[in-house]
């Protein structure tokens, strides 16, 4: 009964030593949160503002001829998984590949793989999958620079004619407690169309004087749009990463007070009945010198 009661003292000190790991890395994440929704928060106008001047280039622009905007026939599909570089984090990462594998299944085409972080990486390479191209280590705040760099080999891919569309599949943060994996199909571009009947606001100027010409700063705006797109993919994916990890620490944290409570109720009841059936001999030897 005494190794028993020890043992149990023994299981809970260690589950109070992963009870201790879990509530840091809960507030480890809680803080990362906090930077990357504001990060977050920061980028989404910029790329709706570049959304918005392109679709104002293209009123002033007769016929687009940019070959990011011109459809293919599709042989080829290509998609970028956006996953974590590190685990702890949930059903974040199941999730994304999950859908990622929903629609690649959908398609009857031949379908390739661009896999951004080490667990979407690691998962595909144990079925055998082969990508056109990994990116790995982000770190915990996502740069420009390597969303230039993904974009790059995007256009790349895609003007190679490796693949006949990129489509980003990553996880969008809605709020610390949903997130909710997404498909946005980057290339081709699909020319923006301005309906007659769409509302403009009072006093908008309607016709710009561009220099040198529409097209050519449709050309130039191009590449930042794709790049815009590629990095707020990634602060979104690390937005709903880090969410997810707080939640699932803080689940880790709440079930470790709740196994201490329950082996510390066990421990408590095994060490009453030893009390008590100590006393009870006690109690019946007395009775036994009595007699």
């Amino acid at each position: 009964m005494a190794e028993h009661v020890r043992d149990i003292k023994r299981r809970i000190r260690s589950i109070q030593n992963t009870e201790q790991i879990t509530k840091a890395m809960e507030m480890v994440a809680a803080a990362r949160l906090r930077h990357a929704q504001e990060r977050v928060e920061s980028a989404r106008p910029y790329s709706e503002k570049i959304d918005e001047l392109i679709r104002r280039l293209a009123e002033n622009t007769s016929e687009i001829t940019h070959p990011l905007f011109i459809p293919r026939e599709r042989h080829k599909v290509g998609y970028v998984v956006f996953t974590s570089d590190s685990g702890l984090c949930g059903a974040f990462n199941s999730h994304v590949i999950r859908r990622a594998e929903v629609e690649m299944s959908a398609q009857e085409v031949d379908v390739s793989l661009v896999i951004v972080g080490r667990k979407g990486r690691d998962y595909f390479r144990r079925r055998n999958h082969t990508f056109l191209a990994e990116f790995l280590a982000i770190g915990d705040k996502p740069l420009m620079s390597q969303a230039r760099g993904i974009a790059g080999a995007l256009v790349d891919l895609y003007n190679g004619n490796i693949v006949d569309e990129v489509n980003l599949v990553y996880t969008e943060f809605i709020s610390t407690g949903r997130q909710q994996p997404v498909m946005f199909k980057l290339l081709p571009l699909t020319a923006p169309q301005i309906e007659e009947s769409e509302e403009r606001d009072e006093g908008a100027v309607s016709d710009y004087i561009i220099e040198p010409d529409a097209q050519s700063v449709l050309e130039m705006l191009l590449p930042r749009f794709i790049e815009a797109e590629i990095f707020r993919a990634q602060l979104e994916a690390k937005a709903s990463e880090e969410a997810a990890r707080m939640l699932a620490m803080g689940n880790a944290t709440e079930n470790a007070k709740e196994m201490i409570d329950q082996l510390t109720l066990l421990s408590n009841k095994l060490r009453q009945a030893a009390i008590t059936r100590e006393i009870s001999e006690i109690v019946g030897g007395a009775e036994a010198l009595k007699g």
